[in-house]
């Protein structure tokens, strides 16, 4: 029966992540929301959103399906019970669907899966991880990498390595095929070390785990690389970072510090580019602060950029910026805590027409197109930027 990660209005509170993608493929730890519950359950997964954003995502399959909260986290007894569920019986957690089986074959929308769509509800009492916040998405890193390493790894034999010499606990790292690895210092003591297929590390790296590269990705010689971090498929990284993730495709290939931070896809950090992850004061780091709906994030944290955004040279990023989808940030000082979608410099607007190009531009860089459906997504977005 295949498995359908249904959006709810949780996916408004994961901004700017969410602007560009379903709940569902957002990456914490090696694995996407998506590709867990893919690995868990052994079933293909669907992705039910956002009206503008379902086109990239297709249709959903006839006949009955498993609809999964795509904000849950996936994890084998809670797997286990959802591919138990029978039709019409559903999960609920505080009101809220965790999980259930429907049939229909159209007319589905993010907000039609409640509990009174279903005959038998089943409360679920036992410890449950949600992405809440943006920022959980670095908070949690740590956690996740940890436990994708063991599933991912499972009865599995790895790639033999050379080069062995200064590495600390190397039955906590894992190579896969293809992975292009020359004289590096690694330290899996505190965390275990995933390295995807073909990825490359070059000379001089230093990688202190929990730490987790995706296919394709490169570090580039002389990294300093902490955990907990996730540096996501095809991104190039460099310099110092610390408890990040690089969700995919992106680049922070030269100098710079970049910590406690989520950089989206396609986004590009020019060299030299830090950010601040630590109050002056060491106060309580805040999302909104002054506004009514402000949130308390914790003591620490960087920057949030969504996708394709780009900084220039020697950009400095205030603790806690919030950077939208789209833009392309320079100017002197530091940069405003809070750039909108579509910012060009500090506070001008990109023109949209530029803006499809020099993305399309970034792209083809690592041999992709900007699709039809991609800027179809993005004409909406610019629409709604103010």
């Amino acid at each position: 029966m295949p498995i359908i990660l249904f959006d709810t209005l949780q996916r408004n509170l994961l901004y700017p992540f969410t602007y560009t993608r379903a709940m569902a493929d957002i990456r914490v730890g090696i694995f996407t929301m998506r590709e867990r519950w893919e690995k868990l359950s052994k079933h293909k997964v669907y992705v039910l959103t956002e009206p503008y954003l379902q086109t990239v995502y297709g249709d959903l399959p006839d006949g009955e399906k498993i609809f999964v909260n795509a904000s849950v986290f996936a994890g084998e007894d809670l797997t286990a019970l959802v591919m138990n569920l029978q039709l019409n019986e559903a999960i609920v957690r505080d009101g809220e669907v965790v999980a259930g089986v429907l049939s229909g074959d159209d007319g589905w929308s993010t907000g039609a899966v409640v509990p009174e769509k279903f005959s038998k509800c089943f409360s679920y009492d036992l410890p449950l991880k949600k992405l809440v916040y943006p920022w959980h998405i670095f908070q949690l890193n740590d956690e996740l990498i940890r436990s994708d390493f063991a599933l991912i790894t499972s009865n599995r034999l790895q790639q033999p390595a050379a080069n062995m010499i200064g590495w600390t606990a190397p039955e906590n790292i894992f190579i896969e095929d293809g992975a292009v690895i020359s004289h590096c210092f690694i330290n899996a003591s505190e965390g275990p070390v995933y390295l995807g297929k073909n990825t490359v590390v070059m000379e001089g790296c230093t990688i202190r785990g929990p730490f987790a590269a995706g296919e394709g990705s490169v570090l580039k010689m002389g990294a300093r690389v902490y955990g907990a971090t996730t540096v996501g498929p095809y991104c190039t990284a460099g310099g110092e970072i610390k408890n990040a993730v690089m969700m995919g495709y992106s680049n922070k290939a030269h100098g710079g510090y970049l910590g406690d931070a989520v950089i989206g896809e396609w986004c590009n950090l020019g060299a030299g580019t830090s950010n601040s992850n630590v109050r002056n004061d060491a106060s309580v780091v805040y999302m909104n602060k002054g506004q009514k709906n402000s949130v308390a994030v914790g003591l620490k944290c960087g920057l949030l950029m969504g996708d394709y955004s780009r900084s220039a040279v020697n950009t400095s990023f205030n603790t806690g910026t919030f950077a939208g989808i789209a833009s392309n940030i320079f100017g002197q000082g530091f940069a405003p805590k809070h750039l909108p979608n579509f910012t060009w410099g500090y506070a001008q607007r990109y023109h949209f027409d530029k803006a499809i190009e020099h993305i399309a531009n970034w792209k083809k860089l690592k041999q992709h197109d900007l699709t039809p459906a991609d800027i179809q997504v993005l004409e909406h977005l610019y629409k709604q930027t103010i």
